[in-house]
């Protein structure tokens, strides 16, 4: 993770994924995009879509976790906690890699276990199963 997060993944990775196929999908798009954009500047919506696809992970990790930290149910464009919910469908093999960020997602799953999901109006159903199934890949 650069130092000052004004690097962008493509300068972290040292891969120019260059633009995207012209006919290329929203997502595919904006992934590209994303990828040119200093990493601090990326909000929770950014975050969501580049760690759902898998991409950069290992750097944008520790920042997802500084903004789940901050609020568990950090939004990006889909509802309340959906940050939460894909940092921990993360494959569970990034988490035994890199016991520090596992220990700072542990502290906010338990906190987001404790929220009243309702009265934030985010979808309990979706943020209990994704906290069930982390729960259930630690062991």
């Amino acid at each position: 993770m650069p130092s000052d997060g004004s690097l962008t993944l493509e300068q972290i990775d040292g891969e120019a994924w260059g633009e995207p196929p012209a006919d290329a999908s929203r997502l595919v798009k904006t992934g590209h995009e994303l990828r040119r954009k200093p990493v601090s500047r990326l909000d929770a919506e950014d975050l969501r879509l580049l760690l759902g696809q898998r991409i950069g992970v290992e750097v944008l990790v520790p920042y997802a976790l500084s903004l789940l930290e901050t609020n568990p149910l950090a939004e990006g464009d889909y509802y309340p906690g959906d940050l939460l919910v894909t940092v921990l469908e993360l494959p569970a093999e990034f988490w035994r890699r890199h016991a520090e960020p596992a220990a700072r997602l542990a502290r906010v799953a338990a906190i987001a276990g404790t929220l009243d999901l309702d009265a934030h109006h985010a979808p309990a159903d979706v943020i209990s199963a994704a906290l069930k199934e982390y729960r259930a890949r630690r062991g």
